[in-house]
């Protein structure tokens, strides 16, 4: 493994009981860290190590590798627990075991090199196609810039996609490259997800043998080249939006348990019935009803999706397109929550102090992600939907 400042370069042997009862020690950890990482835009080394020691980064790594290869069910529990105490970690976990997934897809000579050093190797990086290939003697020179690439100061690798040279026609190629491969530039100033350190990552004609590379729609469509587990066998769409879903339900859930603390008080002092100053026992019982009636229907969506991704190869071009739809409007549903009871909250919410606002901050920065989008997911589905009503 390549340094990660200073964090350390091998994590724990230990394999956790489970990776649930893992996460809840990394949530409590990431809890305790997550106003100061807000602040300063990067996750703490230590909550880094918590990370990797739990797991997550070798959740989906092909058991041959020394992986997991675990289920997406697992993983969505997990990220859950840890978003409703930092929703940063979260995401960053997230990131480092949906990427660790992709690797999955290289030649066995690539996998071996990526994991040489353990399955709790940190991949990071973006399916953006923003970078430019030149097919070379044995290989790809490869150039370019992929911004908002989370947790990349603790990367030992990263996976980005790039397009052909004029002249080469050849689909876009998924590149694996190591840490001294590519450079790290600043940039990551958003006011949502801050501690996700997403800076930009950037390539300058740098040599990539083929055996670390592979064929984009091999991806697209869950076609390992050589992983027979379920985990690598499904189309990503089917898969994309359970890395962003999950650490958006837990910071949801975390604002809902901050609010009601507070709201409990609310409505043992408040009138009845409107009249006088103040606000009603109604207004805060149907904030609550409503928030975690969505809360609960948006986790409903979320698990149908983990479920059926659990299925790999077995998966239905329709349940591909449902689950893109099932997670994105899963995520509408938590923010229209997190929005009412942020709305709810008064101004003692908007403090900079309360962790009220910075899981709202989180919340509604994570629903703006590409992969969380409702209508392209929307259009995908009314497609397929259409495609069987004429077969």
């Amino acid at each position: 493994m390549t340094d990660r400042g200073t964090v350390e370069a091998v994590v724990s042997r230990q394999e956790p009981s489970t990776l649930m009862s893992a996460a809840e020690e990394v949530a409590a950890l990431a809890g305790g860290y997550a106003d100061a990482a807000d602040e300063t835009r990067r996750l703490e080394p230590d909550v880094v190590k918590a990370v990797l020691a739990a797991g997550f980064a070798r959740h989906f790594v092909p058991a041959a590798y020394g992986g997991s290869a675990g289920t997406f069910g697992d993983l969505t529990r997990a990220l859950a627990t840890v978003g409703a105490e930092c929703a940063a970690t979260s995401w960053s976990a997230s990131i480092v075991a949906g990427v660790g997934r992709m690797a999955g897809y290289l030649p066995a000579e690539g996998c071996a090199e990526v994991w040489q050093d353990g399955p709790d190797t940190v991949v990071v990086g973006s399916l953006a196609p923003l970078g430019r290939a030149k097919s070379v003697p044995g290989g790809f020179r490869l150039t370019g810039t992929w911004p908002s690439i989370s947790v990349v100061d603790f990367s030992d690798w990263a996976l980005v996609r790039a397009v052909f040279a004029t002249g080469e026609h050849r689909a876009p190629r998924v590149f694996v490259i190591p840490r001294a491969a590519y450079t790290v530039r600043d940039t990551w100033t958003n006011i949502g997800m801050r501690a996700t350190g997403s800076h930009t990552l950037v390539v300058d004609d740098v040599f990539v043998p083929e055996a670390r590379t592979f064929d984009g729609g091999d991806l697209f469509e869950g076609r390992p080249q050589h992983s027979t587990e379920a985990c690598h066998a499904l189309p990503l769409p089917a898969a994309n939006g359970l890395s962003f879903a999950p650490p958006t339900l837990g910071a949801a859930r975390g604002a809902l348990a901050h609010w009601t603390d507070y709201a409990t008080a609310k409505f043992r002092s408040a009138p009845e019935a409107a009249g006088g100053p103040g606000l009603t026992r109604g207004h805060y019982a149907a904030a609550l009803a409503r928030s975690a009636g969505e809360i609960d229907a948006a986790q409903l969506l979320i698990e149908r999706a983990s479920e059926v991704a659990d299925r790999g190869a077995e998966i239905t071009p329709l349940e591909v397109v449902r689950n893109g739809r099932d997670c994105s409007l899963a995520v509408e549903l938590l923010v229209t929550a997190v929005n009412r009871v942020f709305g709810a909250a008064g101004t003692s919410g908007h403090s900079v102090t309360s962790p009220l606002q910075r899981y709202w901050r989180d919340v509604n920065a994570a629903s703006t992600h590409v992969g969380l989008q409702f209508e392209p997911a929307a259009h995908a589905y009314m497609t397929r939907v259409a495609c069987a009503a004429t077969a």
